[in-house]
C-alpha cells in the first residue's frame, strides 16, 4: 500500500465531520462509538477520542458474528480493565442490540436520577452515534429505529451529512458520516482498514490488499485457508510467497484467464469479499 494514497484521502471530509461532532456534543447525553470487533484498535478513530472526550461514551464492537470468539472475550477483559464501557454486537444478526439501552442507563444513572427528582421521568435520550467507514453505523441506527432511515450498505462513505433518527427505545440518535483520519502512524492499521473494507476498494490494489489478507490468514488461522480454499500444506508453505497462495486459490476455483492463466484479480476480490462476508470462518486481525 503506497504512503501516498494514504495521505490523500480525506483529510477536508475528517475536518468537516470533525466540526459536526464538536457541533453536536452540547445536544447528547451519550457518545456512542461503533467499531469493527475484528479489529478494535485500527477502526478506533483517535480524533474523535480526543474531541468527544467530555462525553459519557459507549462503544459497540459490531460485527462480532464475524470475530473470533476467543479474541473477543480478550477485548472485552481489556475494556473492562481500562473501565471502560463496552458491547458486542452484530447489527445484521441483532446480536447484542436488546443490551444497549440497559447498559446506557447504567451509564446514565446519575443523569437520570437528576431528571427523575425533577419531575423529568421518560425525557427522551439522545447519543451521537460515530464510526469509521462501513463499520455498521447505520444499520445499527436503523435496527434500533426499526426502519431504513439512514442509508446503509456494505460499502464506506455511504452517509454524507448529519441526520436525526428517532426510535422506539426512548433514544434518539444522531448518525454523522463515517470518516478515517487523513495518516495513520501505523502501516499496521493502514492494512487492517484496507483489508475490511473500510477503505473504498476502488482506490486501493485489491491484488496487494488480498496478499496481505493470505500473509495474516497463514500466520494466525491457515486452517481457514485451508478448509476454505481446499489447499494442501504444500500449497502453503513456507517457501511460497503470498502471490502464490493467491493464484492456487484462483486455480482452485477455476478463475482462468486467456490462454490458461489465472485471473488474480478476480481470485483477488472473491477472496476479500468471502473474508468480509464470513465466509472464511471467525477471525480477528488483532488481539489487545
Amino acid at each position: 500500500m503506497q504512503q501516498s494514497k494514504q495521505i490523500q484521502w480525506f483529510p477536508g471530509h475528517m475536518a468537516k465531520t470533525k466540526r459536526l461532532i464538536r457541533e453536536s456534543l452540547s445536544l447528547v447525553d451519550i457518545v456512542i462509538e461503533i467499531l469493527d470487533a475484528r479489529i478494535p484498535y485500527s477502526s478506533h478513530n483517535p480524533d474523535i477520542e480526543k474531541i468527544a472526550e467530555s462525553k459519557p461514551k459507549l462503544i459497540l464492537l459490531n460485527k462480532a458474528s464475524l470475530a473470533s470468539p476467543d479474541i473477543c472475550s480478550k477485548w472485552r477483559e481489556h475494556y473492562k480493565k481500562k473501565g471502560i464501557e463496552c458491547l458486542f454486537t452484530d447489527c445484521n444478526t441483532g446480536e447484542g442490540l436488546g443490551d444497549i439501552m440497559p447498559k446506557i442507563n447504567s451509564i446514565l444513572a446519575e443523569k437520570l436520577a437528576r431528571y427523575s427528582d425533577r419531575g423529568m421521568l421518560g425525557r427522551t435520550l439522545k447519543a451521537l452515534v460515530v464510526g469509521i467507514p462501513n463499520s455498521g453505523k447505520s444499520t445499527f441506527i436503523n435496527r434500533m429505529a426499526g426502519s431504513a432511515k439512514a442509508k446503509a450498505e456494505n460499502r464506506p462513505g455511504v452517509t454524507k451529512d448529519k441526520q436525526w433518527v428517532s426510535t422506539k427505545h426512548g433514544l434518539d440518535l444522531l448518525d454523522t458520516p463515517g470518516v478515517l483520519w487523513p495518516k495513520f502512524e501505523e502501516r499496521l492499521v493502514g492494512e487492517n482498514l484496507a483489508i475490511t473494507g473500510a477503505i473504498k476498494d476502488m482506490i486501493l490494489d485489491q491484488e496487494e490488499i488480498a496478499c496481505l489478507l493470505i500473509s495474516r490468514l497463514r500466520r494466525i488461522a491457515p486452517e481457514a485457508l485451508i478448509s476454505r480454499y481446499k489447499l494442501t500444506e504444500e500449497e502453503l508453505s513456507e517457501e511460497l510467497i503470498d502471490f502464490d497462495v493467491l493464484e492456487a486459490i484462483g486455480r482452485k476455483r477455476g478463475f482462468l484467464a486467456a490462454r490458461g492463466e489465472i485471473n488474480t484479480e478476480r481470485t483477488a476480490i472473491t477472496l476479500l469479499e468471502e473474508f468480509r462476508s464470513g465466509k472464511i470462518g471467525r477471525v480477528s486481525l488483532e488481539t489487545p
